[in-house]
């Protein structure tokens, strides 16, 4: 009887030992991480670079620029600075006329020389890598070689008219040979007589060309001309335009 329960149990404990080997030796499972996504870049909605015309010359222009962000929104200096001749060449970016590169600051000017007088050009901007703007596309214009300014006074007024005086200077970098100055009437005015120039009149429109003596000014040179005027309202001054 003896030998029999520990025949038993000898099996049962044999039995027991062998499928906790088994157990043990079965591999276990392992889960594959999944990569999460990146997150997607998101852009403020502002123009990472802007600019505008500091100041022109007859042969050159400052453009002050600001940039507002760093890669990859937007861009870390120098900038260069391209002119084009035609606003269809900057859009293609097609032909640079004159190039110049900013300094190191964030916020400052670029002045690009040895351009035409009176000339209109179109400029962009790309960074060191090559990286082009695709927004900013403006235009700038070189200052003529003449040029002069016109201001009036009234010098007179009643009912029905009025005397005023206009002077007209040399505002170029050249002397003038002869000026012009033009305007349009806001209402009823007519010109009665002028002198120091010679008026011509085609509806409220009026130009004041230069008199046989008066019309050379040099540098910073000023001479006059009046006017006779009837109208039913004096106005309060005039708006003149003047060019060579």
């Amino acid at each position: 009887m003896l030998r029999m329960f520990l025949a038993v149990t000898t099996l049962a404990l044999a039995a027991w030992t062998g499928t906790t080997t088994a157990t043990e030796a079965a591999p276990t499972p392992t889960l594959s991480a999944t990569p999460s996504p990146s997150p997607t870049l998101t852009c403020p909605p502002a123009l990472p670079i802007t600019g505008s015309v500091a100041g022109v010359t007859t042969t050159s222009v400052t453009i002050s620029y600001s940039i507002f962000f760093r890669p990859p929104c937007g861009y870390d200096p120098p900038m260069t600075v391209s002119l084009f001749a035609s606003r269809e060449d900057a859009q293609q970016w097609r032909t640079p006329v004159a190039e110049a590169v900013s300094g190191p600051e964030r916020t400052g000017t670029v002045t690009i020389g040895g351009l035409t007088p009176d000339t209109e050009y179109w400029y962009r901007f790309s960074d060191p890598d090559g990286k082009r703007d695709p927004y900013m596309i403006w235009s700038a214009r070189t200052a003529s070689l003449t040029s002069c300014r016109a201001t009036a006074t009234i010098d007179a007024r009643w009912g029905s008219g009025f005397v005023a005086t206009v002077a007209v200077r040399n505002t170029g970098t050249l002397p003038l040979d002869r000026w012009r100055v033009s305007w349009r009437w806001s209402g009823d005015e007519r010109v009665q007589a002028a002198w120091g120039g010679v008026a011509e009149t085609a509806g409220a429109d009026v130009t004041v060309a230069n008199a046989s003596y008066n019309g050379t000014l040099a540098l910073d040179g000023t001479t006059t001309f009046g006017l006779l005027v009837t109208t039913s309202a004096v106005p309060d001054g005039l708006t003149l335009a003047c060019a060579r």
